[in-house]
């Protein structure tokens, strides 16, 4: 990824859905909706991932798990990565093309404040 100029790669499982990145589980805001691919797709159980959906619930912000391609990611409104190490990452394109305004959402940025806050105050169950 890095040699062809990409920060991070998609990992795609047999069926061509989207499982996770390298080492980072993948978000989408659609309509005001998160999702993310369900475990069964490949995606690791992502402590990070687990602590966002938790907090996306508390905002009342719908998000479900649902198999996602990269079609989803291009069309997506907002598109965000968790992992332990990068906590929340905002993705602003994916090959090549643009997710929303090319920004980091407003809704991710709220969750990475959030994510923050909660790890400082409250700290993160294993």
């Amino acid at each position: 990824a890095k040699r062809v100029g990409f920060q991070e790669a998609l990992m795609l499982n047999d069926k061509g859905e989207i499982a996770e990145c390298t080492g980072d589980n993948v978000f989408v805001l659609s309509k005001g909706r998160l999702f993310t691919p369900p475990l069964d797709s490949g995606s690791l159980r992502g402590i990070t991932r687990a602590a966002v959906m938790d907090i996306a619930a508390d905002l009342g912000i719908p998000c479900r798990e649902q198999p996602l391609t990269r079609y989803d990611l291009w069309t997506s409104d907002e598109c965000f990565l968790t992992g332990t190490a990068a906590e929340v990452i905002p993705c602003v394109e994916v090959d090549h093309r643009q997710v929303g305004d090319g920004r980091p959402g407003k809704v991710t940025r709220e969750l990475i404040a959030l994510f923050r806050q909660k790890a400082k105050t409250d700290g993160i169950r294993l």
